[in-house]
């Protein structure tokens, strides 16, 4: 400051490259400076600002739009973003931020250069893939939701709890801007339920459990999803009231004797039931009765009497066949005297291969007539 200056009653500031000021002299603003040195009244009020924030932070912001436009123009970029609009803003070719609808931002011109790519949200909420990839690659994905659907999966779109589209297999970017958006996945695969322990009352009384499995998939997402609150969980209870009904109209002896009828029967119920929900039913199947334990030892014991019952008949008819047989050899015998004395020879020779010594005294006579007697 010179002499001069001070009899002048003025000062000098001096602003760098990153440097900007605006000066307010007796409450009203009168310019924004640049770099370089400037001579002031030495009671102007100077507000220096750094470049390296971009945004420019002062409670003049609102004045400076309101009663010095030619200055906002020349100094500082406005950005405002409607109620349904995203504003991307780059910085030297550098993504720099991501507005959301109905903000403001004041930006120093300087900071720049500036560009800014305005998404029109009224025409869809996804986000277009380059522009996604560029975001995703910045880590600027806070106005965003990613959504990944596998190869055999569909994904249904619901925003603020209304379906608004259905996803294939792939990645999709779609903007939050303020909304709920949530993704239920559906597998269109093949799939096993099974239904265990289920419990059923025969019509002769008797309480059982049973297990059941179904192969299912699901031939339109949109039904299966909003038709019902869980398709799974409609699929279990329409297989459970199925069998219910079906075997509830059987005694335990015409369960037993024809399961298959009774599967056939109850699947094409659950078929009929489930196509109405956009659910195909494919192989249903009764995989086991489990009887109550006293139920179990009174069958048990059935069975087993019956299979006695079968081996007594056979024991019988066994028997039969021996005596008739043994008639026949007899009557053989009788006609036929030789036949009868090869007979007692093999009876002599079972009975000395079974004695350990055999004492013969009269001969040939003796042995066939004192050792064994089989004439009367």
């Amino acid at each position: 400051m010179t002499i001069l200056d001070i009899l002048m009653r003025r000062r000098r500031v001096t602003l760098t490259e990153a440097e900007r000021a605006i000066v307010i002299r007796k409450g009203r603003i009168m310019d924004i400076l640049g770099v370089g040195e400037h001579v002031l009244r030495r009671d102007d009020v100077v507000e220096r600002h750094d470049l390296s924030d971009p945004y420019i932070v002062s409670t003049l912001t609102d004045a400076l739009t309101r009663e010095r436009p030619d200055l906002v123009a020349t100094h500082l970029t406005e950005l405002r973003t409607g109620m349904d609009e995203i504003a991307v803003v780059s910085r030297d070719g550098r993504l720099f931020e991501v507005m959301t609808p109905d903000l403001r931002r004041v930006l120093w011109t300087d900071a720049g250069p500036w560009e800014v790519e305005r998404v029109d949200l009224t025409g869809g909420l996804a986000v277009a893939p380059k522009l996604g990839d560029r975001l995703t690659r910045a880590r600027m994905t806070h106005a965003m939701t990613v959504v990944e659907v596998a190869e055999a999966d569909v994904g249904l779109m619901f925003v603020d709890g209304a379906l608004a589209e259905t996803l294939g297999a792939g990645v999709h970017r779609f903007w939050t801007a303020g909304r709920k958006i949530t993704v239920k996945m559906v597998d269109l695969r093949w799939r096993a339920h099974d239904v265990t322990g289920h419990e059923i009352l025969t019509r002769d009384r008797v309480t059982l459990r049973v297990n059941l499995a179904a192969d299912f998939r699901v031939t339109d997402p949109v039904r299966a999803v909003t038709a019902v609150k869980d398709f799974e969980d409609a699929l279990h209870r329409a297989l459970g009231l199925a069998f219910r009904k079906t075997l509830g109209a059987l005694t335990l002896d015409a369960l037993l004797a024809d399961k298959m009828a009774v599967d056939a029967e109850a699947a094409n119920a659950v078929r009929a039931e489930m196509a109405l929900i956009g659910v195909e039913v494919g192989a249903i199947a009764l995989k086991d009765v489990i009887l109550p334990g006293e139920m179990r030892d009174i069958l048990t014991g059935v069975v087993a009497a019956e299979k006695e019952a079968e081996a007594n008949v056979i024991r019988r008819r066994e028997e039969t066949n021996a005596t008739r047989s043994l008639l026949n050899t007899a009557k053989v015998m009788a006609e036929n005297p030789v036949m009868l004395r090869l007979k007692e020879l093999e009876a002599l020779e079972t009975i000395a291969g079974k004695v350990e010594r055999l004492t013969v005294h009269s001969g040939t006579d003796g042995l066939m007539n004192d050792i064994v007697r089989l004439r009367d």
